[in-house]
């Protein structure tokens, strides 16, 4: 109980501290008055997981590193009624670059989910994935898993080769996956108006969903990454958003994003997959907190 009230109290100092320092603009496109007005955005529907409207949907990744790990843990993903959508990451596998093993291991993984949707993720290590791979490589392993039918989502690096990122985006979407894109600064945050122009090109990239995910240093940096979210939502796009301020300090940002535009945010049950992580029952009590306040107002 003391850790929730300490979330929301964080929670609401830094949404205020956001208002007072101008974050939320006089909405005067339609976008930004669809906002106000709490109609949805644009929304993509996985299995029954409406994603882009109302609450932000909780992700868990898996961490497993074999098949038998990620098995036990796509069974307790399955069963958490906190939990919206699984990341099955295939980079943390002893498997990783292995595509016929992942083919046959995905679809055992999309069945110990009980129907809850996935997202495939090969993180690379160049953004702080566990398992190194040539742009080449990546693109034939994802072609590979995109045939093989288990995924519902794919996550796409945007800083990959284009040409390899364009085949794999074409390739999901012909077989009717869809595409968060997504980039990770494990160093620092960016400008404002940087983490707006790497959203903004992964739109152009043909993203269902845009992802950034960047490393604060202080309040400010989660207020700029808060600041870019609002700008994409009520500015230039209306499809969902996953943007997050990691570690400690830019745990809020996981917490508010409703308020902001974000459609969708990770928690974790046992081991986090990036710092800042929330388990996932507690953030599911601060998120349907700050849902029913937006609700009222």
């Amino acid at each position: 109980m003391k850790r929730r009230i300490f979330l929301l109290s964080t929670t609401a100092l830094i949404v205020s501290q956001a208002l007072m320092a101008g974050i939320a603009p006089t909405a005067t496109t339609e976008q930004a008055e669809a906002v106000a007005a709490g109609k949805p955005a644009h929304s993509i529907t996985l299995k029954n997981v409406v994603i882009g409207e109302g609450i932000p949907k909780v992700i868990v990744p898996t961490t497993g590193k074999t098949a038998a790990e990620v098995l036990v843990q796509a069974e307790r993903i399955g069963s958490n009624k906190d939990v919206d959508i699984a990341e099955f990451r295939i980079d943390y596998l002893d498997i990783a670059l292995d595509g016929e093993a992942l083919a046959k291991l995905g679809p055992q993984v999309a069945k110990a989910l009980n129907g809850k949707p996935m997202i495939l993720t090969f993180r690379t290590k160049a953004e702080g994935g566990a398992t190194a791979i040539a742009d080449e490589a990546y693109g034939n392993l994802y072609s590979t898993l995109i045939k093989a039918g288990f995924a519902d989502m794919l996550d796409v690096e945007m800083f990959r080769d284009e040409a390899v990122v364009g085949q794999i985006v074409a390739e999901a979407h012909k077989a009717g996956v869809a595409v968060v894109m997504s980039n990770h600064d494990f160093e620092k945050t960016p400008a404002t108006e940087e983490i707006v122009a790497r959203l903004r090109r992964q739109q152009e990239l043909g993203a269902d969903v845009l992802k950034i995910a960047v490393m604060p240093h202080d309040a400010g940096d989660v207020l700029k990454l808060l600041d870019a979210t609002w700008q994409m939502r009520s500015r230039y796009t209306d499809r969902p958003l996953l943007t997050m301020s990691m570690a400690g300090v830019g745990a809020v940002s996981r917490l508010s994003g409703e308020v902001f535009g974000q459609a969708m945010t990770f928690g974790m049950i046992g081991q986090a997959s990036a710092p800042g992580q929330i388990e996932v029952t507690e953030l599911r009590s601060v998120l349907d907190t700050i849902h029913g306040a937006v609700k009222v107002r």
